[in-house]
């Protein structure tokens, strides 16, 4: 392993140089231009999970919904039964 780096930090060295020309993963966007796209991005992102809470909600209910009606009908078939679980 002649090739091996003397330096393990060489690769994120280079993201720190100010004057790289690469786009730094650990600094946020500095132009005006990018941070709208950020917003919107995010923004488009927040609806849709909102969305997926929604369905997810409606879900749950409708499953509490099916239980109660499959407890009314077993009632219904027998009286007797106190209704408990």
């Amino acid at each position: 392993m002649a090739d091996a780096p003397t330096d393990p930090f060489a690769f994120f060295a280079q993201f720190m140089k100010p004057g790289s020309g690469t786009p730094n993963p650990f600094m946020p966007p500095l132009t005006a231009e990018e941070i709208d796209r950020k917003i919107a991005e995010l923004r488009t992102v927040e609806q849709w999970l909102q969305m997926q809470v929604g369905m997810l909600q409606m879900t749950v209910q409708t499953l509490e919904l099916q239980k109660a009606g499959l407890a009314a009908f077993k009632q219904g078939l027998d009286p007797k039964q106190g209704g408990g679980e």
